[in-house]
């Protein structure tokens, strides 16, 4: 159980940085964070968690991560349910906490969209659901590489969360324009359950993308990382 629990916390702690930095910080008064905080925001929940509870749990707090993880053969498949159980849980709790503080602000709507990922018309830039879906399957399969390579026994030792964190940002500067990015079905269902609606409705997407860019991306791996 120590195991579920760190994941709990730990997306817990991904959903409340990453997307607390968006609903609360991003725009704020003339000092806003802006799309480059946010950014970093979400990569360094995942470094800061990474040597918290990477000892504990392997630090996944994404359902496409334990997934990805299982292909590559570096997750048993016993523990794909209670681990993603415990990252949608996290994230749930996180919501519900940004929500209660969220909506303390006069004039705040949370249907404008609380952080939630989307496409067409909910896309921060407008994009389609083709350029939508591409997107999350191939930041996902690239997020599954960096995760894979920088925790492999042939890398340095001790430097993987910064790898992982860094990558997690790169990703967020790259398609936040695009999804919001998701690359992260916990993440993406934490909040859209506050936010209702269309994000419901989008919501298939940001599980299906990435758990398949993250199957890709683990199957790419273990191609170009095999030894003879």
């Amino acid at each position: 159980m120590n195991k579920y629990g760190a994941e709990f916390f730990g997306t817990f702690w991904l959903v409340l940085g990453g997307c607390g930095s968006a609903v609360l910080a991003a725009v704020f008064s003339n000092v806003g964070i802006g799309l480059l905080g946010v950014s970093l925001a979400f990569g360094l929940t995942v470094l800061t968690m990474a040597y918290a509870i990477g000892h504990i749990s392997g630090c996944h707090l994404n359902p496409a991560v334990s997934v990805g993880l299982w292909a590559g053969g570096r997750f048993p498949a016993k523990e794909l349910f209670p681990y993603i159980i415990s990252q949608v849980l996290g994230a749930l709790a996180a919501g519900g906490v940004l929500y209660i503080i969220a909506t303390e602000q006069a004039g705040f709507d949370v249907s404008a969209g609380f952080a939630s990922n989307g496409y067409g018309d909910h896309s921060p830039g407008g994009y389609s659901l083709p350029a939508a879906l591409v997107t999350e399957i191939v930041m996902t399969m690239m997020f599954l590489m960096i995760i894979l390579g920088a925790t492999d026994k042939r890398a340095p030792q001790g430097f993987a969360p910064i790898a992982i964190g860094l990558g997690l940002t790169l990703i967020h500067l790259i398609s936040i324009p695009v999804t919001n990015t998701s690359v992260n079905p916990a993440r993406s269902t934490g909040v859209a359950v506050f936010a209702g609606s269309w994000a419901i409705e989008q919501l298939w997407l940001f599980w299906f993308a990435p758990v398949a860019g993250a199957i890709i991306g683990a199957w790419v791996y273990r191609f170009i990382g095999r030894t003879e």
